[in-house]
């Protein structure tokens, strides 16, 4: 069978599983009713028989006789002798008199002794008992029980498994085409910038100056090698330091402007950081990565619509930094909030669902903070609360160039090459 039908099959299995205890609970139950109506005729035949002095003494015995019969409750009864007087319900067939019969009951009622005692009445005998049918049956019911829910537990097991193996995969896929899609940007400006420079002196007149081009150049590898060291963090322990907020976010901005829709319906972009916010404890590179993807899914809803997106932050107290993303598109519909940061979770067409766990991952699981989706009147609120760096004095950041050194050479070469684009319309 598919491993993807296994969900199905187990709900199959487990209504099964609940409908056959129904029905054999029924059953028992039936057939402790049909004992206990037995039980009763015995009762009032034995009073009967006690109260009424002309009472039929044979007539009475065979009642009670046909009665103990359909108890179905095996009994021998062996008088002052030990030897064999009476059966009933035997799973075998005994002659009076025949010897190796009787042996044979003998045997058989030290059976029952070793599951019931036997009860010795003096100067009558010894009676031998054994359990009725339906005892019989319930003590099968608890290890049917457990091994049903071993089985499913072990199903259970498999296809949680399975899930989690086809989850990670999809995320790796996801990674993947995450990882193509953002070495394209610089790839293509990379392959613009040669192009420029294979002209002739005299075409090239006009365009852009060879250090302007080296710079951009420069910027493009730069970025590559960003992306690249985005996914070599991917389950390794992670270095972290002193990130300032403010050259993060303008950084970010300068990134992120190049590729609004210029066309239409435009988007505006605004950055605005409170005048004190303290540095960050974290990797510049992938809280980077984390703000690109809130970015990213705001740009997505807008789509289409136009609006703005607003980026802010600010300390609201000693020991966090919040930074909140804000957009006044159409919003996250109530029914995917409680999932939205989910893998897998996206109401964008043709979406992997990885953005937004994946930040959530960035800042929750790496960086011991908080990300959250804020109710609002309009559009959507995402809010990023990291923890404050220890030292506030700015440190080297990982990467072939340092932070500050980075922002310097942006501004003065006008930021990254990109062409304008869009969203697809939806949140991912």
């Amino acid at each position: 069978m598919n491993r993807r039908h296994w969900p199905t099959a187990l709900a199959l299995l487990a209504a099964a599983i609940l409908a056959w205890y129904l029905v054999y609970s029924q059953l028992l139950v039936r057939e402790m009713r049909k004992d206990a109506e037995v039980h009763s005729r015995i009762v009032v035949r034995v009073l009967a028989g006690l109260n009424d002095p002309d009472a039929d003494l044979i007539a009475t015995m065979l009642g009670l006789s046909g009665d103990i019969q359909r108890l179905r409750v095996p009994i021998v009864y062996t008088d002052l002798d030990g030897v064999p007087a009476v059966w009933v319900n035997l799973p075998f067939e005994a002659a009076q008199g025949d010897t190796a019969d009787m042996i044979r009951v003998l045997e058989y009622a030290e059976h029952l002794a070793a599951h019931n005692p036997p009860m010795s009445e003096p100067g009558l005998g010894t009676i031998y008992f054994g359990d009725p049918p339906t005892v019989r049956r319930l003590r099968v019911v608890p290890w049917l029980q457990v091994g049903a829910l071993v089985g499913l537990l072990a199903a259970l097991a498999s296809v949680i498994r399975h899930n989690v193996r086809t989850e990670r995969e999809r995320i790796w896929a996801a990674m993947a085409r995450e990882s193509a899609h953002q070495m394209a940007t610089p790839l293509s400006s990379l392959a613009g910038w040669v192009e420029i420079l294979r002209l002739p002196d005299e075409d090239r007149e006009g365009m852009a100056s060879l250090p302007a081009v080296a710079g951009e150049m420069e910027a493009d590898l730069d970025r590559l090698e960003k992306v690249a060291r985005r996914f070599e963090w991917i389950g390794r322990p992670v270095q972290t330091e002193a990130v300032d907020v403010r050259t993060m976010l303008r950084l970010l901005e300068r990134y992120v402007r190049v590729r609004l829709p210029q066309l239409g319906r435009t988007v505006e972009l605004s950055v605005d950081v409170a005048e004190g916010t303290p540095p960050v404890l974290g990797n510049s590179i992938l809280l980077e990565w984390a703000l690109e993807n809130l970015v990213k899914n705001a740009l997505d809803a807008l789509a289409g619509s136009g609006g703005s997106i607003c980026i802010e932050a600010e300390a609201p107290g000693e020991r966090h930094v919040e930074i909140r993303v804000i957009d006044d598109g159409p919003g996250v519909s109530p029914a995917v909030r409680s999932t939205l940061f989910d893998p897998g979770i996206t109401t964008k067409k043709g979406g992997w669902g990885v953005g937004l766990s994946l930040a959530r991952r960035i800042v929750e699981d790496v960086h011991g903070g908080k990300l959250r989706l804020e109710p609002s009147d309009r559009g959507a609120r995402f809010v990023m609360v990291l923890p404050c760096a220890p030292d506030p004095q700015p440190t080297e950041r990982v990467g072939r160039l340092p932070w500050d050194r980075l922002a310097a050479r942006r501004v003065r070469t006008g930021g990254e090459s990109g062409n304008p684009g869009g969203g697809s319309g939806a949140r991912s």
